[in-house]
Protein backbone atom coordinates (compact mmCIF):
# COMPACT_ATOMS: atom_id res chain seq x y z
CA UNK A 1 0.00 0.00 0.00
CA UNK A 2 1.37 3.07 -0.84
CA UNK A 3 0.78 6.19 1.36
CA UNK A 4 0.40 9.99 0.65
CA UNK A 5 0.11 13.41 3.20
CA UNK A 6 -1.55 16.23 1.47
CA UNK A 7 -2.88 19.10 3.20
CA UNK A 8 -5.84 20.99 1.95
CA UNK A 9 -9.68 21.37 2.02
CA UNK A 10 -10.67 17.68 2.11
CA UNK A 11 -13.87 18.35 0.75
CA UNK A 12 -11.69 19.34 -2.68
CA UNK A 13 -10.33 16.16 -3.44
CA UNK A 14 -10.97 13.75 -5.86
CA UNK A 15 -10.48 10.22 -5.00
CA UNK A 16 -12.88 6.86 -5.05
CA UNK A 17 -13.68 7.61 -1.29
CA UNK A 18 -13.23 9.80 1.38
CA UNK A 19 -13.28 8.26 4.69
CA UNK A 20 -14.37 10.64 7.87
CA UNK A 21 -14.65 9.80 11.36
CA UNK A 22 -17.82 10.91 13.21
CA UNK A 23 -18.38 11.32 17.29
CA UNK A 24 -21.99 10.17 18.69
CA UNK A 25 -21.35 13.42 20.46
CA UNK A 26 -21.39 15.95 17.06
CA UNK A 27 -20.12 18.86 19.03
CA UNK A 28 -18.77 21.91 17.03
CA UNK A 29 -17.24 19.03 13.78
CA UNK A 30 -17.31 21.43 10.98
CA UNK A 31 -15.97 19.50 8.76
CA UNK A 32 -19.16 17.01 9.31
CA UNK A 33 -21.41 20.23 9.31
CA UNK A 34 -19.99 21.16 5.74
CA UNK A 35 -20.19 17.56 4.58
CA UNK A 36 -23.62 17.62 5.40
CA UNK A 37 -24.29 20.88 3.70
CA UNK A 38 -22.62 19.46 0.68
CA UNK A 39 -24.69 16.16 0.51
CA UNK A 40 -28.25 18.19 1.38
CA UNK A 41 -28.65 17.32 4.35
CA UNK A 42 -27.90 13.73 4.10
CA UNK A 43 -26.03 13.09 7.38
CA UNK A 44 -28.36 14.72 9.72
CA UNK A 45 -31.27 12.31 8.24
CA UNK A 46 -29.10 9.35 8.90
CA UNK A 47 -28.73 10.67 12.67
CA UNK A 48 -32.88 11.57 12.50
CA UNK A 49 -33.50 8.16 11.25
CA UNK A 50 -30.89 6.25 13.75
CA UNK A 51 -29.07 4.59 10.67
CA UNK A 52 -25.83 6.22 11.60
CA UNK A 53 -25.45 7.81 15.19
CA UNK A 54 -21.48 7.34 15.43
CA UNK A 55 -21.38 4.45 17.29
CA UNK A 56 -17.85 3.27 17.73
CA UNK A 57 -16.78 0.94 14.54
CA UNK A 58 -19.78 1.39 12.66
CA UNK A 59 -20.04 1.95 8.96
CA UNK A 60 -21.85 3.52 6.20
CA UNK A 61 -21.22 4.53 3.09
CA UNK A 62 -23.17 7.34 0.68
CA UNK A 63 -22.53 7.79 -3.31
CA UNK A 64 -22.03 11.71 -3.12
CA UNK A 65 -23.69 11.95 -6.52
CA UNK A 66 -21.30 14.33 -7.91
CA UNK A 67 -21.90 16.85 -5.24
CA UNK A 68 -18.30 16.77 -3.78
CA UNK A 69 -15.21 15.47 -5.74
CA UNK A 70 -14.84 11.93 -3.81
CA UNK A 71 -17.29 9.65 -5.43
CA UNK A 72 -17.99 8.38 -2.23
CA UNK A 73 -18.24 8.87 1.88
CA UNK A 74 -17.50 6.54 3.82
CA UNK A 75 -18.49 7.37 7.70
CA UNK A 76 -17.14 5.55 10.38
CA UNK A 77 -18.18 5.86 14.38
CA UNK A 78 -15.89 6.84 16.77
CA UNK A 79 -18.25 6.62 19.82
CA UNK A 80 -17.96 9.37 22.45
CA UNK A 81 -15.96 12.27 22.50
CA UNK A 82 -14.78 11.56 26.56
CA UNK A 83 -14.19 7.69 25.83
CA UNK A 84 -11.94 8.67 22.61
CA UNK A 85 -7.85 6.65 22.43
CA UNK A 86 -5.90 6.32 19.82
CA UNK A 87 -6.90 2.38 20.20
CA UNK A 88 -10.24 3.40 19.65
CA UNK A 89 -9.04 5.41 16.39
CA UNK A 90 -7.15 2.41 15.47
CA UNK A 91 -10.17 0.34 15.45
CA UNK A 92 -12.32 2.45 13.60
CA UNK A 93 -9.96 3.04 10.72
CA UNK A 94 -10.00 -0.92 10.51
CA UNK A 95 -13.16 -0.65 10.56
CA UNK A 96 -13.34 1.39 7.85
CA UNK A 97 -10.92 -0.39 6.21
CA UNK A 98 -12.65 -3.63 5.64
CA UNK A 99 -15.65 -1.97 4.32
CA UNK A 100 -13.84 -0.10 1.48
CA UNK A 101 -12.01 -3.32 0.81
CA UNK A 102 -15.67 -4.65 0.66
CA UNK A 103 -16.58 -2.07 -1.80
CA UNK A 104 -13.80 -2.61 -4.16
CA UNK A 105 -12.67 0.64 -3.14
CA UNK A 106 -8.52 0.94 -4.47
CA UNK A 107 -7.85 4.19 -3.68
CA UNK A 108 -8.88 6.83 -0.52
CA UNK A 109 -8.36 10.20 1.03
CA UNK A 110 -8.63 10.35 4.60
CA UNK A 111 -9.61 12.88 7.65
CA UNK A 112 -9.50 10.10 10.61
CA UNK A 113 -5.88 10.81 11.75
CA UNK A 114 -7.24 14.68 12.22
CA UNK A 115 -9.27 13.27 15.16
CA UNK A 116 -6.22 12.59 17.07
CA UNK A 117 -5.04 15.82 16.75
CA UNK A 118 -2.52 15.39 13.62
CA UNK A 119 0.11 13.94 16.20
CA UNK A 120 2.25 10.93 15.43
CA UNK A 121 0.30 8.55 17.94
CA UNK A 122 -3.07 9.56 15.33
CA UNK A 123 -1.13 8.86 12.02
CA UNK A 124 0.10 5.57 13.70
CA UNK A 125 -3.13 4.90 14.78
CA UNK A 126 -5.18 5.10 11.18
CA UNK A 127 -2.06 3.90 9.58
CA UNK A 128 -2.23 0.83 11.35
CA UNK A 129 -6.26 0.38 11.81
CA UNK A 130 -6.03 0.69 7.58
CA UNK A 131 -2.91 -1.62 6.85
CA UNK A 132 -3.54 -4.30 8.93
CA UNK A 133 -7.51 -4.41 8.60
CA UNK A 134 -7.24 -4.90 4.76
CA UNK A 135 -4.91 -8.24 5.82
CA UNK A 136 -6.10 -11.41 4.26
CA UNK A 137 -4.24 -14.67 3.52
CA UNK A 138 -4.27 -15.60 -0.05
CA UNK A 139 -1.12 -17.61 -1.28
CA UNK A 140 -3.23 -21.28 -1.73
CA UNK A 141 -6.13 -20.36 -3.33
CA UNK A 142 -5.83 -20.94 -6.96
CA UNK A 143 -8.77 -18.44 -8.12
CA UNK A 144 -8.65 -14.95 -6.30
CA UNK A 145 -11.24 -13.38 -4.24
CA UNK A 146 -13.54 -11.07 -5.65
CA UNK A 147 -12.03 -8.10 -3.99
CA UNK A 148 -9.88 -5.04 -4.44
CA UNK A 149 -6.87 -4.51 -2.29
CA UNK A 150 -6.20 -1.16 -1.02
CA UNK A 151 -3.19 0.00 -3.38
CA UNK A 152 -3.48 4.14 -2.49
CA UNK A 153 -4.12 5.36 1.01
CA UNK A 154 -3.75 9.57 1.13
CA UNK A 155 -3.88 10.66 4.94
CA UNK A 156 -5.13 14.81 5.22
CA UNK A 157 -3.34 16.76 7.56
CA UNK A 158 -4.51 20.54 8.37
CA UNK A 159 -1.48 22.61 7.36
CA UNK A 160 1.73 22.00 5.27
CA UNK A 161 4.06 22.48 8.21
CA UNK A 162 2.61 19.36 9.54
CA UNK A 163 3.25 17.13 6.41
CA UNK A 164 7.16 16.01 7.17
CA UNK A 165 6.48 15.00 10.81
CA UNK A 166 3.30 12.89 9.11
CA UNK A 167 5.05 11.54 6.42
CA UNK A 168 7.30 10.26 9.45
CA UNK A 169 5.12 8.66 11.49
CA UNK A 170 3.32 7.31 8.71
CA UNK A 171 6.58 5.43 7.24
CA UNK A 172 7.06 4.16 10.65
CA UNK A 173 4.17 2.16 10.71
CA UNK A 174 4.30 1.09 7.64
CA UNK A 175 7.39 -0.88 8.38
CA UNK A 176 5.74 -2.16 11.71
CA UNK A 177 2.49 -3.15 9.92
CA UNK A 178 4.56 -5.14 6.62
CA UNK A 179 6.26 -6.84 9.81
CA UNK A 180 2.96 -7.32 11.47
CA UNK A 181 2.05 -8.64 8.19
CA UNK A 182 5.14 -11.04 7.87
CA UNK A 183 4.09 -12.83 11.30
CA UNK A 184 0.43 -12.92 10.24
CA UNK A 185 1.88 -15.00 7.17
CA UNK A 186 3.70 -17.17 9.19
CA UNK A 187 0.98 -18.52 11.38
CA UNK A 188 -1.42 -18.74 8.46
CA UNK A 189 0.73 -21.46 6.33
CA UNK A 190 -0.60 -24.69 6.87
CA UNK A 191 1.25 -27.55 8.92
CA UNK A 192 2.64 -29.18 6.35
CA UNK A 193 4.77 -25.92 5.05
CA UNK A 194 5.76 -24.12 8.21
CA UNK A 195 7.85 -27.12 9.63
CA UNK A 196 10.99 -26.03 11.98
CA UNK A 197 13.17 -26.61 8.15
CA UNK A 198 10.65 -23.77 7.03
CA UNK A 199 11.09 -21.06 10.04
CA UNK A 200 14.85 -21.35 9.96
CA UNK A 201 14.32 -20.49 6.43
CA UNK A 202 11.99 -17.77 6.59
CA UNK A 203 14.52 -16.31 9.41
CA UNK A 204 17.40 -16.85 7.61
CA UNK A 205 15.75 -14.71 4.75
CA UNK A 206 14.74 -11.85 7.08
CA UNK A 207 18.52 -11.68 8.40
CA UNK A 208 19.72 -11.54 4.82
CA UNK A 209 17.45 -8.91 3.65
CA UNK A 210 17.98 -6.82 6.63
CA UNK A 211 21.87 -7.26 7.69
CA UNK A 212 21.22 -9.51 11.00
CA UNK A 213 23.68 -12.23 11.72
CA UNK A 214 21.09 -15.66 11.86
CA UNK A 215 22.56 -18.99 12.84
CA UNK A 216 20.27 -22.06 13.33
CA UNK A 217 21.11 -25.11 15.08
CA UNK A 218 19.93 -28.32 13.62
CA UNK A 219 19.54 -31.76 15.32
CA UNK A 220 22.53 -32.89 16.26
CA UNK A 221 24.32 -29.68 17.71
CA UNK A 222 20.53 -29.50 19.49
CA UNK A 223 21.27 -32.88 21.26
CA UNK A 224 25.25 -31.96 21.84
CA UNK A 225 24.49 -29.20 23.38
CA UNK A 226 22.20 -30.97 26.32
CA UNK A 227 18.81 -29.17 24.81
CA UNK A 228 17.03 -32.10 25.44
CA UNK A 229 13.46 -30.55 26.17
CA UNK A 230 13.46 -29.41 22.70
CA UNK A 231 15.31 -32.70 21.21
CA UNK A 232 12.60 -34.37 23.15
CA UNK A 233 9.63 -32.53 21.77
CA UNK A 234 10.81 -32.93 18.37
CA UNK A 235 11.44 -36.68 18.67
CA UNK A 236 7.78 -37.83 17.62
CA UNK A 237 8.44 -36.28 14.17
CA UNK A 238 10.12 -36.70 11.16
CA UNK A 239 10.45 -33.20 10.70
CA UNK A 240 13.54 -32.50 13.06
CA UNK A 241 13.66 -29.27 15.57
CA UNK A 242 15.95 -26.38 15.25
CA UNK A 243 16.94 -23.99 17.11
CA UNK A 244 17.31 -20.73 15.38
CA UNK A 245 19.15 -17.65 16.70
CA UNK A 246 19.01 -14.06 14.92
CA UNK A 247 21.68 -11.10 16.24
CA UNK A 248 21.02 -7.64 15.95
CA UNK A 249 23.47 -4.80 16.74
CA UNK A 250 22.43 -1.33 16.59
CA UNK A 251 23.33 -0.03 19.87
CA UNK A 252 26.79 -1.25 19.17
CA UNK A 253 29.46 -4.07 21.05
CA UNK A 254 29.59 -3.14 24.70
CA UNK A 255 25.99 -2.67 25.35
CA UNK A 256 23.96 -5.82 27.48
CA UNK A 257 21.22 -7.00 24.65
CA UNK A 258 17.60 -7.58 24.97
CA UNK A 259 16.75 -10.91 24.19
CA UNK A 260 13.03 -11.84 22.67
CA UNK A 261 12.20 -15.47 22.66
CA UNK A 262 9.37 -17.27 21.06
CA UNK A 263 7.65 -20.42 21.11
CA UNK A 264 7.87 -22.50 18.19
CA UNK A 265 5.88 -25.42 17.79
CA UNK A 266 4.70 -25.67 13.85
CA UNK A 267 1.83 -28.10 14.76
CA UNK A 268 0.50 -29.55 17.97
CA UNK A 269 -0.95 -32.70 17.91
CA UNK A 270 -0.58 -33.06 21.18
CA UNK A 271 2.17 -35.70 21.08
CA UNK A 272 1.14 -38.88 23.16
CA UNK A 273 -0.85 -37.43 24.92
CA UNK A 274 -3.27 -36.56 21.72
CA UNK A 275 -5.60 -33.67 21.71
CA UNK A 276 -9.32 -33.53 20.83
CA UNK A 277 -10.07 -34.22 17.25
CA UNK A 278 -12.22 -30.76 16.90
CA UNK A 279 -9.83 -27.64 16.29
CA UNK A 280 -6.91 -29.28 15.87
CA UNK A 281 -6.17 -28.12 12.34
CA UNK A 282 -6.20 -24.41 14.32
CA UNK A 283 -2.93 -25.45 16.08
CA UNK A 284 -0.54 -24.68 13.20
CA UNK A 285 -0.75 -21.31 15.58
CA UNK A 286 1.42 -22.90 18.14
CA UNK A 287 4.12 -21.08 16.35
CA UNK A 288 2.52 -17.83 16.54
CA UNK A 289 5.31 -16.44 19.83
CA UNK A 290 8.17 -17.62 17.39
CA UNK A 291 6.21 -15.49 14.35
CA UNK A 292 5.99 -12.62 16.54
CA UNK A 293 10.02 -13.05 17.49
CA UNK A 294 11.01 -13.44 13.71
CA UNK A 295 9.17 -10.30 12.89
CA UNK A 296 10.24 -8.33 15.58
CA UNK A 297 13.81 -8.84 14.38
CA UNK A 298 12.79 -7.36 10.93
CA UNK A 299 11.21 -4.29 12.47
CA UNK A 300 13.39 -3.40 14.95
CA UNK A 301 16.61 -3.92 11.79
CA UNK A 302 14.27 -1.72 9.07
CA UNK A 303 13.96 1.03 11.62
CA UNK A 304 17.14 0.82 13.17
CA UNK A 305 16.40 1.26 16.75
CA UNK A 306 19.43 1.99 19.27
CA UNK A 307 19.30 -1.70 20.62
CA UNK A 308 20.86 -5.03 20.42
CA UNK A 309 18.67 -7.36 19.93
CA UNK A 310 18.71 -11.45 20.29
CA UNK A 311 15.64 -13.29 18.95
CA UNK A 312 15.64 -17.27 20.08
CA UNK A 313 13.43 -19.66 18.55
CA UNK A 314 12.98 -23.37 19.23
CA UNK A 315 11.15 -25.12 16.76
CA UNK A 316 9.64 -28.36 16.40
CA UNK A 317 6.65 -30.47 15.81
CA UNK A 318 4.97 -32.45 18.26
CA UNK A 319 3.59 -35.82 16.53
CA UNK A 320 2.76 -39.47 18.32
CA UNK A 321 5.17 -41.52 16.84
CA UNK A 322 6.99 -45.06 18.10
CA UNK A 323 10.21 -42.93 19.13
CA UNK A 324 7.88 -39.69 20.80
CA UNK A 325 8.54 -38.86 24.48
CA UNK A 326 5.70 -40.43 26.75
CA UNK A 327 4.19 -39.20 29.77
CA UNK A 328 6.44 -40.78 32.97
CA UNK A 329 9.63 -40.02 30.92
CA UNK A 330 12.12 -38.04 33.31
CA UNK A 331 14.08 -35.15 30.95
CA UNK A 332 17.67 -33.74 31.38
CA UNK A 333 16.91 -30.21 30.41
CA UNK A 334 20.20 -28.01 28.93
CA UNK A 335 20.03 -26.32 32.05
CA UNK A 336 20.50 -30.23 34.15
CA UNK A 337 17.47 -29.71 35.98
CA UNK A 338 15.29 -32.70 35.37
CA UNK A 339 11.56 -32.94 34.72
CA UNK A 340 9.03 -35.77 34.86
CA UNK A 341 6.86 -35.91 32.19
CA UNK A 342 3.38 -35.91 32.55
CA UNK A 343 1.75 -34.40 29.63
CA UNK A 344 3.18 -34.68 26.10
CA UNK A 345 1.13 -31.50 25.13
CA UNK A 346 2.85 -29.06 27.83
CA UNK A 347 5.31 -29.39 25.10
CA UNK A 348 5.83 -25.30 24.66
CA UNK A 349 7.61 -24.98 28.60
CA UNK A 350 9.55 -27.99 27.46
CA UNK A 351 11.08 -26.18 24.44
CA UNK A 352 11.21 -23.07 25.70
CA UNK A 353 13.27 -24.17 28.83
CA UNK A 354 16.26 -24.64 26.83
CA UNK A 355 15.79 -21.59 24.95
CA UNK A 356 15.78 -19.54 28.39
CA UNK A 357 18.42 -21.19 29.46
CA UNK A 358 20.43 -21.01 26.44
CA UNK A 359 19.68 -17.00 26.74
CA UNK A 360 21.74 -16.29 29.56
CA UNK A 361 24.83 -16.62 27.87
CA UNK A 362 23.96 -13.31 26.05
CA UNK A 363 24.03 -11.63 29.66
CA UNK A 364 21.13 -10.03 28.82
CA UNK A 365 19.31 -6.71 30.53
CA UNK A 366 15.78 -8.78 29.78
CA UNK A 367 14.18 -11.82 28.63
CA UNK A 368 10.97 -11.61 27.28
CA UNK A 369 9.41 -14.92 25.87
CA UNK A 370 6.19 -15.09 23.80
CA UNK A 371 4.34 -17.92 23.38
CA UNK A 372 0.68 -19.83 22.55
CA UNK A 373 1.23 -21.79 26.52
CA UNK A 374 -2.24 -22.01 27.64
CA UNK A 375 -5.78 -22.75 26.94
CA UNK A 376 -5.97 -21.87 30.48
CA UNK A 377 -4.68 -18.03 29.47
CA UNK A 378 -7.87 -18.24 27.19
CA UNK A 379 -10.52 -19.26 29.66
CA UNK A 380 -9.10 -16.81 32.27
CA UNK A 381 -8.68 -13.59 29.63
CA UNK A 382 -10.30 -14.61 26.36
CA UNK A 383 -9.05 -12.47 23.51
CA UNK A 384 -9.04 -9.43 24.78
CA UNK A 385 -5.70 -9.59 26.18
CA UNK A 386 -2.83 -11.49 26.63
CA UNK A 387 -1.25 -13.04 30.10
CA UNK A 388 2.19 -11.71 31.61
CA UNK A 389 4.36 -12.97 34.66
CA UNK A 390 7.63 -12.14 35.46
CA UNK A 391 10.24 -11.51 38.17
CA UNK A 392 10.88 -7.94 37.38
CA UNK A 393 7.98 -5.52 38.41
CA UNK A 394 9.68 -2.56 36.18
CA UNK A 395 9.73 -4.77 33.26
CA UNK A 396 6.60 -5.94 33.36
CA UNK A 397 5.21 -2.07 34.06
CA UNK A 398 6.73 -0.99 30.53
CA UNK A 399 5.78 -4.07 28.74
CA UNK A 400 2.24 -3.41 29.94
CA UNK A 401 2.92 0.25 29.09
CA UNK A 402 3.65 -0.68 25.60
CA UNK A 403 0.64 -3.11 25.17
CA UNK A 404 -1.57 0.12 25.72
CA UNK A 405 -0.30 2.32 23.74
CA UNK A 406 -0.69 -0.20 20.76
CA UNK A 407 -3.98 -1.68 21.92
CA UNK A 408 -1.97 -5.42 22.47
CA UNK A 409 -2.82 -4.95 25.89
CA UNK A 410 -0.95 -7.17 28.47
CA UNK A 411 -2.88 -8.24 32.20
CA UNK A 412 -0.75 -9.28 34.96
CA UNK A 413 -1.13 -12.78 36.90
CA UNK A 414 0.45 -13.49 40.12
CA UNK A 415 3.62 -15.71 40.46
CA UNK A 416 3.81 -16.59 43.78
CA UNK A 417 6.42 -19.09 44.81
CA UNK A 418 3.36 -20.95 46.40
CA UNK A 419 2.03 -21.97 42.87
CA UNK A 420 5.46 -24.29 42.66
CA UNK A 421 3.31 -26.47 45.16
CA UNK A 422 1.49 -28.20 42.13
CA UNK A 423 4.74 -28.74 40.11
CA UNK A 424 6.98 -30.90 42.47
CA UNK A 425 7.67 -34.53 41.32
CA UNK A 426 8.23 -37.50 43.16
CA UNK A 427 11.18 -38.71 40.88
CA UNK A 428 12.43 -35.32 39.20
CA UNK A 429 13.10 -31.84 40.23
CA UNK A 430 9.66 -30.93 38.77
CA UNK A 431 6.85 -31.89 36.71
CA UNK A 432 5.87 -30.17 33.52
CA UNK A 433 2.47 -30.02 34.25
CA UNK A 434 0.41 -28.96 37.36
CA UNK A 435 -3.10 -30.04 36.39
CA UNK A 436 -5.79 -27.79 35.47
CA UNK A 437 -5.77 -25.51 38.02
CA UNK A 438 -4.34 -22.21 38.02
CA UNK A 439 -2.67 -23.64 34.54
CA UNK A 440 -1.31 -20.08 33.08
CA UNK A 441 0.21 -19.25 36.25
CA UNK A 442 2.01 -22.94 37.04
CA UNK A 443 3.20 -22.93 33.19
CA UNK A 444 4.86 -19.55 33.98
CA UNK A 445 6.49 -20.81 37.53
CA UNK A 446 8.17 -23.81 35.26
CA UNK A 447 9.84 -21.12 33.14
CA UNK A 448 10.91 -18.96 35.77
CA UNK A 449 13.48 -21.88 37.12
CA UNK A 450 15.26 -21.42 34.06
CA UNK A 451 15.83 -17.88 33.56
CA UNK A 452 18.44 -17.48 36.65
CA UNK A 453 18.61 -13.97 37.93
CA UNK A 454 18.20 -12.42 34.68
CA UNK A 455 15.09 -9.88 34.49
CA UNK A 456 12.49 -11.52 32.58
CA UNK A 457 8.69 -11.32 31.58
CA UNK A 458 6.58 -14.14 30.04
CA UNK A 459 3.17 -13.53 28.04
CA UNK A 460 1.07 -15.94 27.20
CA UNK A 461 -0.39 -15.53 23.96
CA UNK A 462 -2.94 -18.55 23.73
CA UNK A 463 -5.90 -16.20 23.53
CA UNK A 464 -5.00 -13.14 21.46
CA UNK A 465 -2.64 -14.93 18.74
CA UNK A 466 -6.18 -15.73 17.06
CA UNK A 467 -9.04 -14.15 15.76
CA UNK A 468 -11.90 -16.29 15.18
CA UNK A 469 -14.53 -13.97 13.60
CA UNK A 470 -13.16 -10.99 12.47
CA UNK A 471 -13.14 -7.35 13.70
CA UNK A 472 -11.86 -3.64 13.09
CA UNK A 473 -8.25 -4.38 12.24
CA UNK A 474 -7.89 -7.90 12.87
CA UNK A 475 -9.47 -10.21 10.47
CA UNK A 476 -10.37 -13.73 10.76
CA UNK A 477 -7.02 -15.88 11.47
CA UNK A 478 -3.77 -15.16 12.60
CA UNK A 479 -3.04 -11.38 14.66
CA UNK A 480 0.25 -11.13 15.08
CA UNK A 481 -0.26 -10.15 18.22
CA UNK A 482 3.31 -9.13 20.11
CA UNK A 483 5.30 -7.11 17.41
CA UNK A 484 3.49 -3.80 17.86
CA UNK A 485 4.26 -4.58 21.87
CA UNK A 486 7.90 -5.36 21.36
CA UNK A 487 8.55 -2.78 18.61
CA UNK A 488 7.14 -0.14 21.57
CA UNK A 489 8.67 -1.57 24.12
CA UNK A 490 12.01 -1.39 22.44
CA UNK A 491 12.18 2.05 21.25
CA UNK A 492 12.24 2.87 25.12
CA UNK A 493 14.88 0.71 26.10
Amino acid sequence: MQIKVFSGDPLEFATQALVVGCFEDIGDDKLVGRLDKSLHGALASLRNRKEFTGKHNKVIELKTLGNVPAERVVLVGLGKRKEFTHERLRQAAGAAARALKASGVSICHTVLNQQGGDNSAGIRAVVEGINLGTYSFDIYRTSPREVTDLAELTLLVESRSQIKAAEESSSESRIVCGSVRLARDLVSHPGNIATPSFLAEQAISVSNRNGLTCHVIDCDEIERLGMNGLLHVGKGSIQAPRFIIMEYNGAGSGIRPVVIVGKGITFDSGGISLKPREGMERIKDDMAGAASVIAAMQAVATLRLKVNLVGLVPAAENMPDGRAYKPGDVVKTMSGKTVEINNTDAEGRMVLCDALHYAQRYKPKAIIDLATLTGACLVALGAEASGIMGNDPILTRALKMAGEATGERLWELPLWDEYGEAMKSDIADMKNSGGSHAGTVTAAWFLKQFVGKTRWAHIDIAGTAWEEKGRHYLPKGATGVGVRLLVEYLKGV
